[in-house]
């Protein structure tokens, strides 16, 4: 018989490892995130050795992150037509064979197959559309709501660990074996891992509508249906507006950091390793904690507070001067990340009628990345223009005003809100209500 978590408060990893099915997810997740991170790392390096170009790096960037701004939208649409445990199964298998392909490259070792690299990349972040909006929709579906913020704290924790653990293998076995082809196929067998652990999910993810037109015209048609919803909640057009505002200051501290202590401090790069692990660590021990927050402040609540002293602490590594301070902050800024990454992904997950979150995460996630794509663009001409320091003060101050404004926008309304359905308006209960 399935064991099941306590659906009258939130859980803990022990409790939720009870549900078979949310097991098997997880079990996926981690072994597929371990092996993006060594593909990540592993092609980076590859790249860089048959080039020796930082253009053709960019380039290899870009390719892994215009599929999600471009094609993520109608992903979310077929997510919601087809069924989500096969769009998962299919995804991871496809990957898995085309990753292979770097194996060959690696081997040939040429620049002439740069092109082929670039062309793997793309499809392979093409299909990765429909997994992560596959993965967030089908959660509802196999645990209880109150251990949904739980869940997706998890899941941003491992995230986190087993992308660290799977860039430190990276190097560890480049550097050894001198062989960049090795952690292409561990990616290989990490993707066919997931598949394997997904197909084990006894219970069903999804009915899809198999009565529904597959032609362009009703595509956009339910693209459109999935923007009105964002449109018409307040809730949901209070994520998003919050949610590309902080993009719009986090996209150009990501890019920022390195100048800052290499050109501005003064510092070697060895120093990137207490930057990193700053961070992580705060994730990690945050991970930890949000089941407890879970029990005492709603998502929408936790994510005011969070975006709020995310730009505080953005804006304060504008006035660092030592790395000891920069890692102080930057742990801070580990410390609310998990939990608002977290409530964002339950708060969509509890006010999106499960027919339509796949398209209307998908397209959340793309706005932000668009956002955070503008922002990165803009970084070197604004920190040439004002200096980098103020750029990180500008940028804080954008996650501030996102932070307190999604206070008032993500607070739980009174009545019920209207949401929309495949089959029409329906009264259904607002998240935090």
């Amino acid at each position: 018989m399935e064991e099941h978590v306590d659906s009258a408060k939130p859980a803990g990893l022990k409790d939720l490892l009870k549900n078979h099915n949310f097991r098997f997810v997880w079990l996926g997740q981690i072994v597929s995130d371990f092996g993006d991170s060594l593909t990540m790392l592993a092609l980076l390096i590859l790249v860089n050795q048959v080039t020796g170009s930082a253009a053709a790096i960019a380039t290899m960037m870009i390719m892994l992150a215009v599929p999600q701004v471009t094609v993520g939208l109608v992903a979310g649409v077929y997510v919601d037509r087809l069924d989500r445990k096969l769009i998962m199964i299919i995804s991871d298998l496809l990957r898995g064979s085309l990753v292979l392909g770097f194996v060959g490259v690696a081997l040939l070792g040429s620049a002439d197959y740069l092109w082929l690299m670039y062309v793997i990349a793309f499809l392979q972040a093409t299909i990765g559309t429909l997994f992560n909006p596959a993965r967030s929709a089908l959660l509802p579906n196999i645990i209880p709501e109150t251990t949904l913020l739980s869940a997706n704290s998890i899941s941003q924790t491992s995230r986190v660990l087993f992308g660290l653990l799977g860039t430190a293998m990276a190097g560890v076995l480049i550097g050894v074996t001198g062989d960049v082809w090795i952690p292409f196929i561990i990616d290989s067998l990490t993707f066919f891992s997931s598949a394997l652990f997904i197909w084990r999910i006894k219970a069903p993810a999804h009915i899809p509508d198999r009565e529904a037109k597959g032609d362009i015209k009703t595509i956009f048609s339910q693209l459109g249906a999935g923007m009105k919803l964002i449109t018409n909640s307040r809730i949901l057009t209070g994520l998003l507006v919050a949610m590309g505002v902080t993009m719009l200051g986090l996209g150009a501290v990501n890019v920022l950091l390195v100048p800052l202590i290499i050109n501005d401090m003064h510092l070697p790069p060895t120093w990137f390793g207490l930057v990193e692990f700053s961070q992580t660590a705060g994730m990690i021990l945050s991970g930890s904690l949000v089941a407890i927050v879970a029990a005492r402040i709603k998502p929408g609540n936790i994510i005011g507070v969070t975006l709020s002293l995310l730009g505080v602490a953005i804006g304060a590594i504008a006035f660092v001067n030592g790395m000891i301070e920069l890692g102080v902050i930057l742990f801070v800024a580990g410390l609310v990340l998990v939990p608002m990454q977290a409530s964002i992904a339950t708060l969509l997950q509890t006010s999106v009628d499960n027919k339509m979150l796949g398209r209307v995460g998908a397209a959340v996630n793309s706005i932000v990345s668009v956002a955070s794509l503008v922002s990165m663009g803009l970084a070197g001409v604004l920190a040439q223009e004002v200096g980098v320091r103020n750029v990180f003060l500008m940028g804080g101050g954008l996650a501030l005003l996102a932070g307190l404004s999604s206070v008032v926008m993500l607070r739980a309304p009174k009545l019920q809100e209207p949401r929309v359905a495949d089959g029409g308006l329906n009264p259904l209960t607002p998240a935090n209500s």
